[in-house]
């Protein structure tokens, strides 16, 4: 990506050998997430260009650099947008997962030695969240890879590096869903119907999808979903209808557009008293939200959610052995699969409302 609201465009580039606690890997098959699309439209804070985006990947170890011990050469491996340095404050804490090497806290559009291992027609090239895995090579610091089973189809659980941890880890990690409670979720891309799987399989009774979108309608059922509302079928506020619908509120709201209006919209339509709201969607940069405290001053609660809440170097393997073990199947989620070079025409599936998923293999 060169400029905002550019389409990216393919070029040959040269990708360095690891150092010292870097890894080189060869990715296979990555993903196109919404936050992708949020990035080529500039509502990501501190993103250098050029730069090489994605970050929902799976690949192979090239190479290791000195010192690396978590992974070897020919492992199968997850990228991880949000490293676990496993030293700092936050990692050594419980109860966070934004370990001090995420992008949030210090830019990441070089290695951590301030230089960059790309370089395109001689000029450097930043990286993106560490990883960059649009890509066929690319370079990350140890702390921002794990490896996986030995037997797991990359083109499948690239979806762990991101977007199905992200939503099922916001039923499960953030919200903690209760068995017999009722849900709504806000938005039902890719992430949305993570969310979905994720209220599912704790055990929740009524599980309430909504998006503009009714194509969308049929996959959320059929992981999960109890009801598909279309808040354009309704004159009132879709907050109304969903009090309505359930007496008093939902037990659990999740917002999974990234819209401020939408992110009100989920903490109202949540119980008065005991409701709790989880922010999963992207914010555009530099937004503000407008609420009334009261909304909070009887008892809801609002969450935020990086990435499900998972210590993503601990937890995305175990999460890819429980696909192994057919826990939960993130497949169905994956609507398109095509080679690398119609990278432009996935994002136009995505933009257009067209895919859920649009996994790419090199």
């Amino acid at each position: 990506s060169t400029e905002v609201d550019k389409p990216l465009s393919i070029e040959e580039v040269e990708v360095a050998p690891p150092k010292a606690h870097e890894v080189r890997v060869k990715i296979v098959a990555t993903g196109i997430c919404g936050t992708d699309d949020h990035v080529l439209k500039g509502s990501i804070p501190n993103i250098d260009y050029p730069f090489i985006p994605g970050h929902e990947g799976a690949g192979i170890v090239e190479s290791i650099g000195e010192g690396v011990t978590c992974v070897k050469p020919g492992d199968k491996v997850i990228p991880l947008c949000l490293p676990q340095c496993g030293e700092c404050s936050f990692c050594l804490n419980p109860d966070t997962n934004c370990c001090l090497k995420t992008h949030l806290h210090e830019s990441q559009n070089l290695m951590p030695d301030k230089t960059s291992r790309f370089t395109c027609k001689g000029k450097a090239i930043h990286h993106f969240l560490w990883i960059s895995t649009f890509s066929e090579y690319t370079v990350m610091p140890d702390s921002a890879i794990a490896r996986i089973d030995d037997d797991a189809p990359l083109d499948k659980v690239c979806l762990f590096g991101c977007g199905f941890s992200t939503g099922y880890g916001a039923a499960i990690n953030t919200a903690k869903v209760k068995p017999g409670s009722t849900c709504a979720i806000f938005g039902l891309g890719g992430v949305g119907l993570s969310v979905v799987v994720g209220c599912k399989s704790a055990g929740a009774s009524r599980i309430i999808g909504i998006d503009i979108n009714k194509d969308k309608f049929t996959k959320a059922r059929e992981l999960g979903a109890t009801e598909c509302i279309n808040p354009q079928d309704f004159k009132k506020p879709i907050q109304e209808v969903l009090l309505e619908m359930t007496g008093h509120g939902v037990d659990y709201s999740f917002e999974v557009v990234g819209h401020t209006d939408t992110m009100v919209a989920a903490l109202v339509s949540c119980h008065m008293g005991s409701g709790t709201c989880v922010l999963v969607g992207t914010p555009p940069l530099g937004s503000q939200l407008s609420f009334d405290p009261l909304l909070l001053f009887t008892g809801r609660t609002w969450k935020g959610c990086l990435i499900g809440g998972w210590k993503t170097k601990d937890s995305i393997p175990k999460l890819v052995s429980g696909y192994m073990e057919k826990k939960f199947n993130p497949d169905v989620l994956i609507t398109h699969t095509l080679p690398f070079d119609k990278i432009n025409e996935g994002f136009e599936l995505l933009q257009s409302g067209k895919s859920i998923h649009t996994v790419l293999v090199f």
